[in-house]
């Protein structure tokens, strides 16, 4: 089974990635952390979703440090995914920006403020740091 992988340094990877990939949802999934990587985006979470539901094989799950930042972020990100030739993303909450979701078909991104994201928490949601609470044991 997967899990999901924190991504500090995206972009050389996510590079990697893109050259040896071979599906269009690895290629878009390469994009997109890459495309991130290069907006500074922080905390970048990747959550194969493959197996686990139908809406998906990847999300993605990354911060901006403002609503500004964040809105520009996915719109450049929809814009890359364009001219990657994957179609058009269907972006929503891009007016407030305090969350905005791109649905780029295989791959899904949810870009948040720090203080949304960690009210949401979708990566407990799905699954993601369940070691953390079990390795700390009971007292």
């Amino acid at each position: 089974m997967h899990q999901a992988q924190p991504l500090p340094a995206a972009a050389g990877a996510a590079k990697g990635r893109m050259a040896q990939s071979d599906s269009p949802a690895e290629r878009l999934h390469a994009l997109v952390l890459s495309q991130l990587d290069d907006d500074q985006a922080q905390d970048l979470v990747s959550i194969p979703l493959a197996g686990k539901s139908s809406i998906a094989d990847h999300m993605i799950i990354a911060s901006g440090r403002s609503t500004r930042q964040v809105a520009a972020m996915a719109q450049k990100l929809a814009e890359k995914i364009k001219q990657g030739g994957f179609g058009n993303a269907r972006v929503e909450g891009l007016p407030a920006a305090d969350w905005v979701l791109i649905d780029a078909g295989d791959v899904v991104v949810h870009l948040f403020r720090p203080e949304v994201r960690s009210f949401y928490n979708l990566e407990r949601m799905w699954g993601f740091g369940e070691e953390k609470a079990a390795a700390g044991g009971t007292a």
